[in-house]
């Protein structure tokens, strides 16, 4: 399992540096996020289908690309527009169906779908495109130092569960552990570094605990949803990492969460 996620970790990490470093004049972020996000909707959608419920997947996955790419729209009523044909078009939709049982789970499920990928993904577009690669990589590395230093203090320390109804082998230890490696991590990018940062000392700190929090919470959330489907993986693509929505849960929270504090505290 462990050497199954470094291998796919020394391909996979690599391809999102470049795609994130050399994201002008073409968009290969936004590509790589769009292709990410639409092979995490599918997922999604596939998993939902345990509940017997016909989500409208196909409007589901054009809503999600239009989302992810919708930062590239300088029109400002473009995300106002999306969210009301996110919840008008599919309505239509089911109203023009001759099934009509289950109508409106089919509804929800749809642009719930649209939104946790689509939506959420969207800011971390946003935010290469207005913040630069810098406040990118805080988010992605802040992600992975948190996800890596769970999982190894987890395992070495672990003994009292965090959530054991969504996910048993989470532990308060491991989750400790997760805030302090994405604090030091943060702390990184106040050093005289390409990747450099005009943040305080308490800023990098405030932004490793909010980065990891939110990210464990994401992690929380898509553990339910898989819980809730029966569901040990989202999808098997990626060799010891799971699927695309596995590998998206915690990194989409951490986006919203950094692009938030860029946009109100630094900007």
């Amino acid at each position: 399992m462990l050497k199954e996620r470094v291998i796919t970790a020394l391909w996979g990490l690599p391809l999102l540096i470049i795609a994130v470093w050399f994201d002008e004049p073409l968009p290969w972020f936004a590509v790589l996020v769009a292709l990410w996000g639409l092979g995490a909707v599918c997922e999604f959608y596939r998993l939902v289908g345990v509940f017997k419920v016909r989500s409208l997947a196909a409007l589901g996955i054009f809503g999600t690309l239009l989302f992810i790419l919708s930062p590239y729209c300088p029109y400002g009523l473009t995300v106002p527009l999306l969210l009301t044909a996110t919840v008008v078009l599919p309505l239509g939709w089911l109203v023009l169906r001759p099934e009509k049982e289950g109508a409106f789970l089919s509804w929800a499920w749809t642009i719930a779908g649209a939104l946790y990928v689509g939506w959420l993904l969207s800011y971390l577009v946003a935010l290469r495109l207005e913040a630069g690669r810098e406040w990118v990589f805080l988010a992605l590395f802040g992600t992975f130092g948190s996800d890596t230093a769970a999982f190894f203090v987890g395992r070495a320390l672990g003994r009292r569960p965090l959530a054991p109804r969504i996910s048993p082998r989470k532990t308060w230890e491991g989750a400790i552990g997760g805030v302090l490696g994405a604090v030091i991590v943060s702390l990184l990018f106040t050093l005289p570094t390409p990747l450099n940062l005009p943040l305080s000392y308490g800023q990098a700190v405030l932004l490793g605990l909010l980065i990891s929090v939110f990210g464990q919470f994401g992690d929380l959330v898509e553990s339910l949803l898989k819980r809730n489907t029966g569901a040990k993986e989202s999808g098997k693509l990626l060799p010891g990492h799971g699927g695309f929505l596995d590998r998206m849960d915690s990194l989409v929270f951490a986006g919203v969460v950094v692009y938030l504090y860029y946009i109100f505290a630094v900007v």
